[in-house]
């Protein structure tokens, strides 16, 4: 059985939400639909650098990885870096803006 089910935008939620709050919004979703979102929203608010945003899911790079390559084949447009074109990957790129170490 499968659910139509959209999440709402970051910018139509309100701010600083209780758990208790959000969770009725998720019911009907499966987890999956959840995770997806969660992913896909935190990439797009990361301006799809994969490295923070991992950092941000507490997931490891590779996890993330994988996981965009299935929605990538599942037909699902995710957010990706705006220097992907360039060929720079991520951590290339964080090490470039990153403040030196003292």
């Amino acid at each position: 059985m499968s659910y139509a089910f959209t999440l709402p935008s970051p910018e139509a939620a309100l701010p600083s939400l209780a758990p208790h709050e959000i969770v009725p919004l998720l019911i009907g979703a499966t987890v999956g639909e959840v995770e997806r979102e969660l992913v896909l929203q935190t990439l797009a608010r990361c301006d799809g650098n994969r490295t923070r945003a991992a950092r941000v899911l507490g997931l490891s790079v590779r996890t993330l990885r994988n996981k965009i390559r299935e929605y990538s084949a599942d037909g699902i447009e995710v957010p990706c870096c705006e220097h992907a074109a360039d060929g720079r990957s991520d951590r290339q790129i964080d090490r470039k803006t990153a403040p030196a170490r003292q």
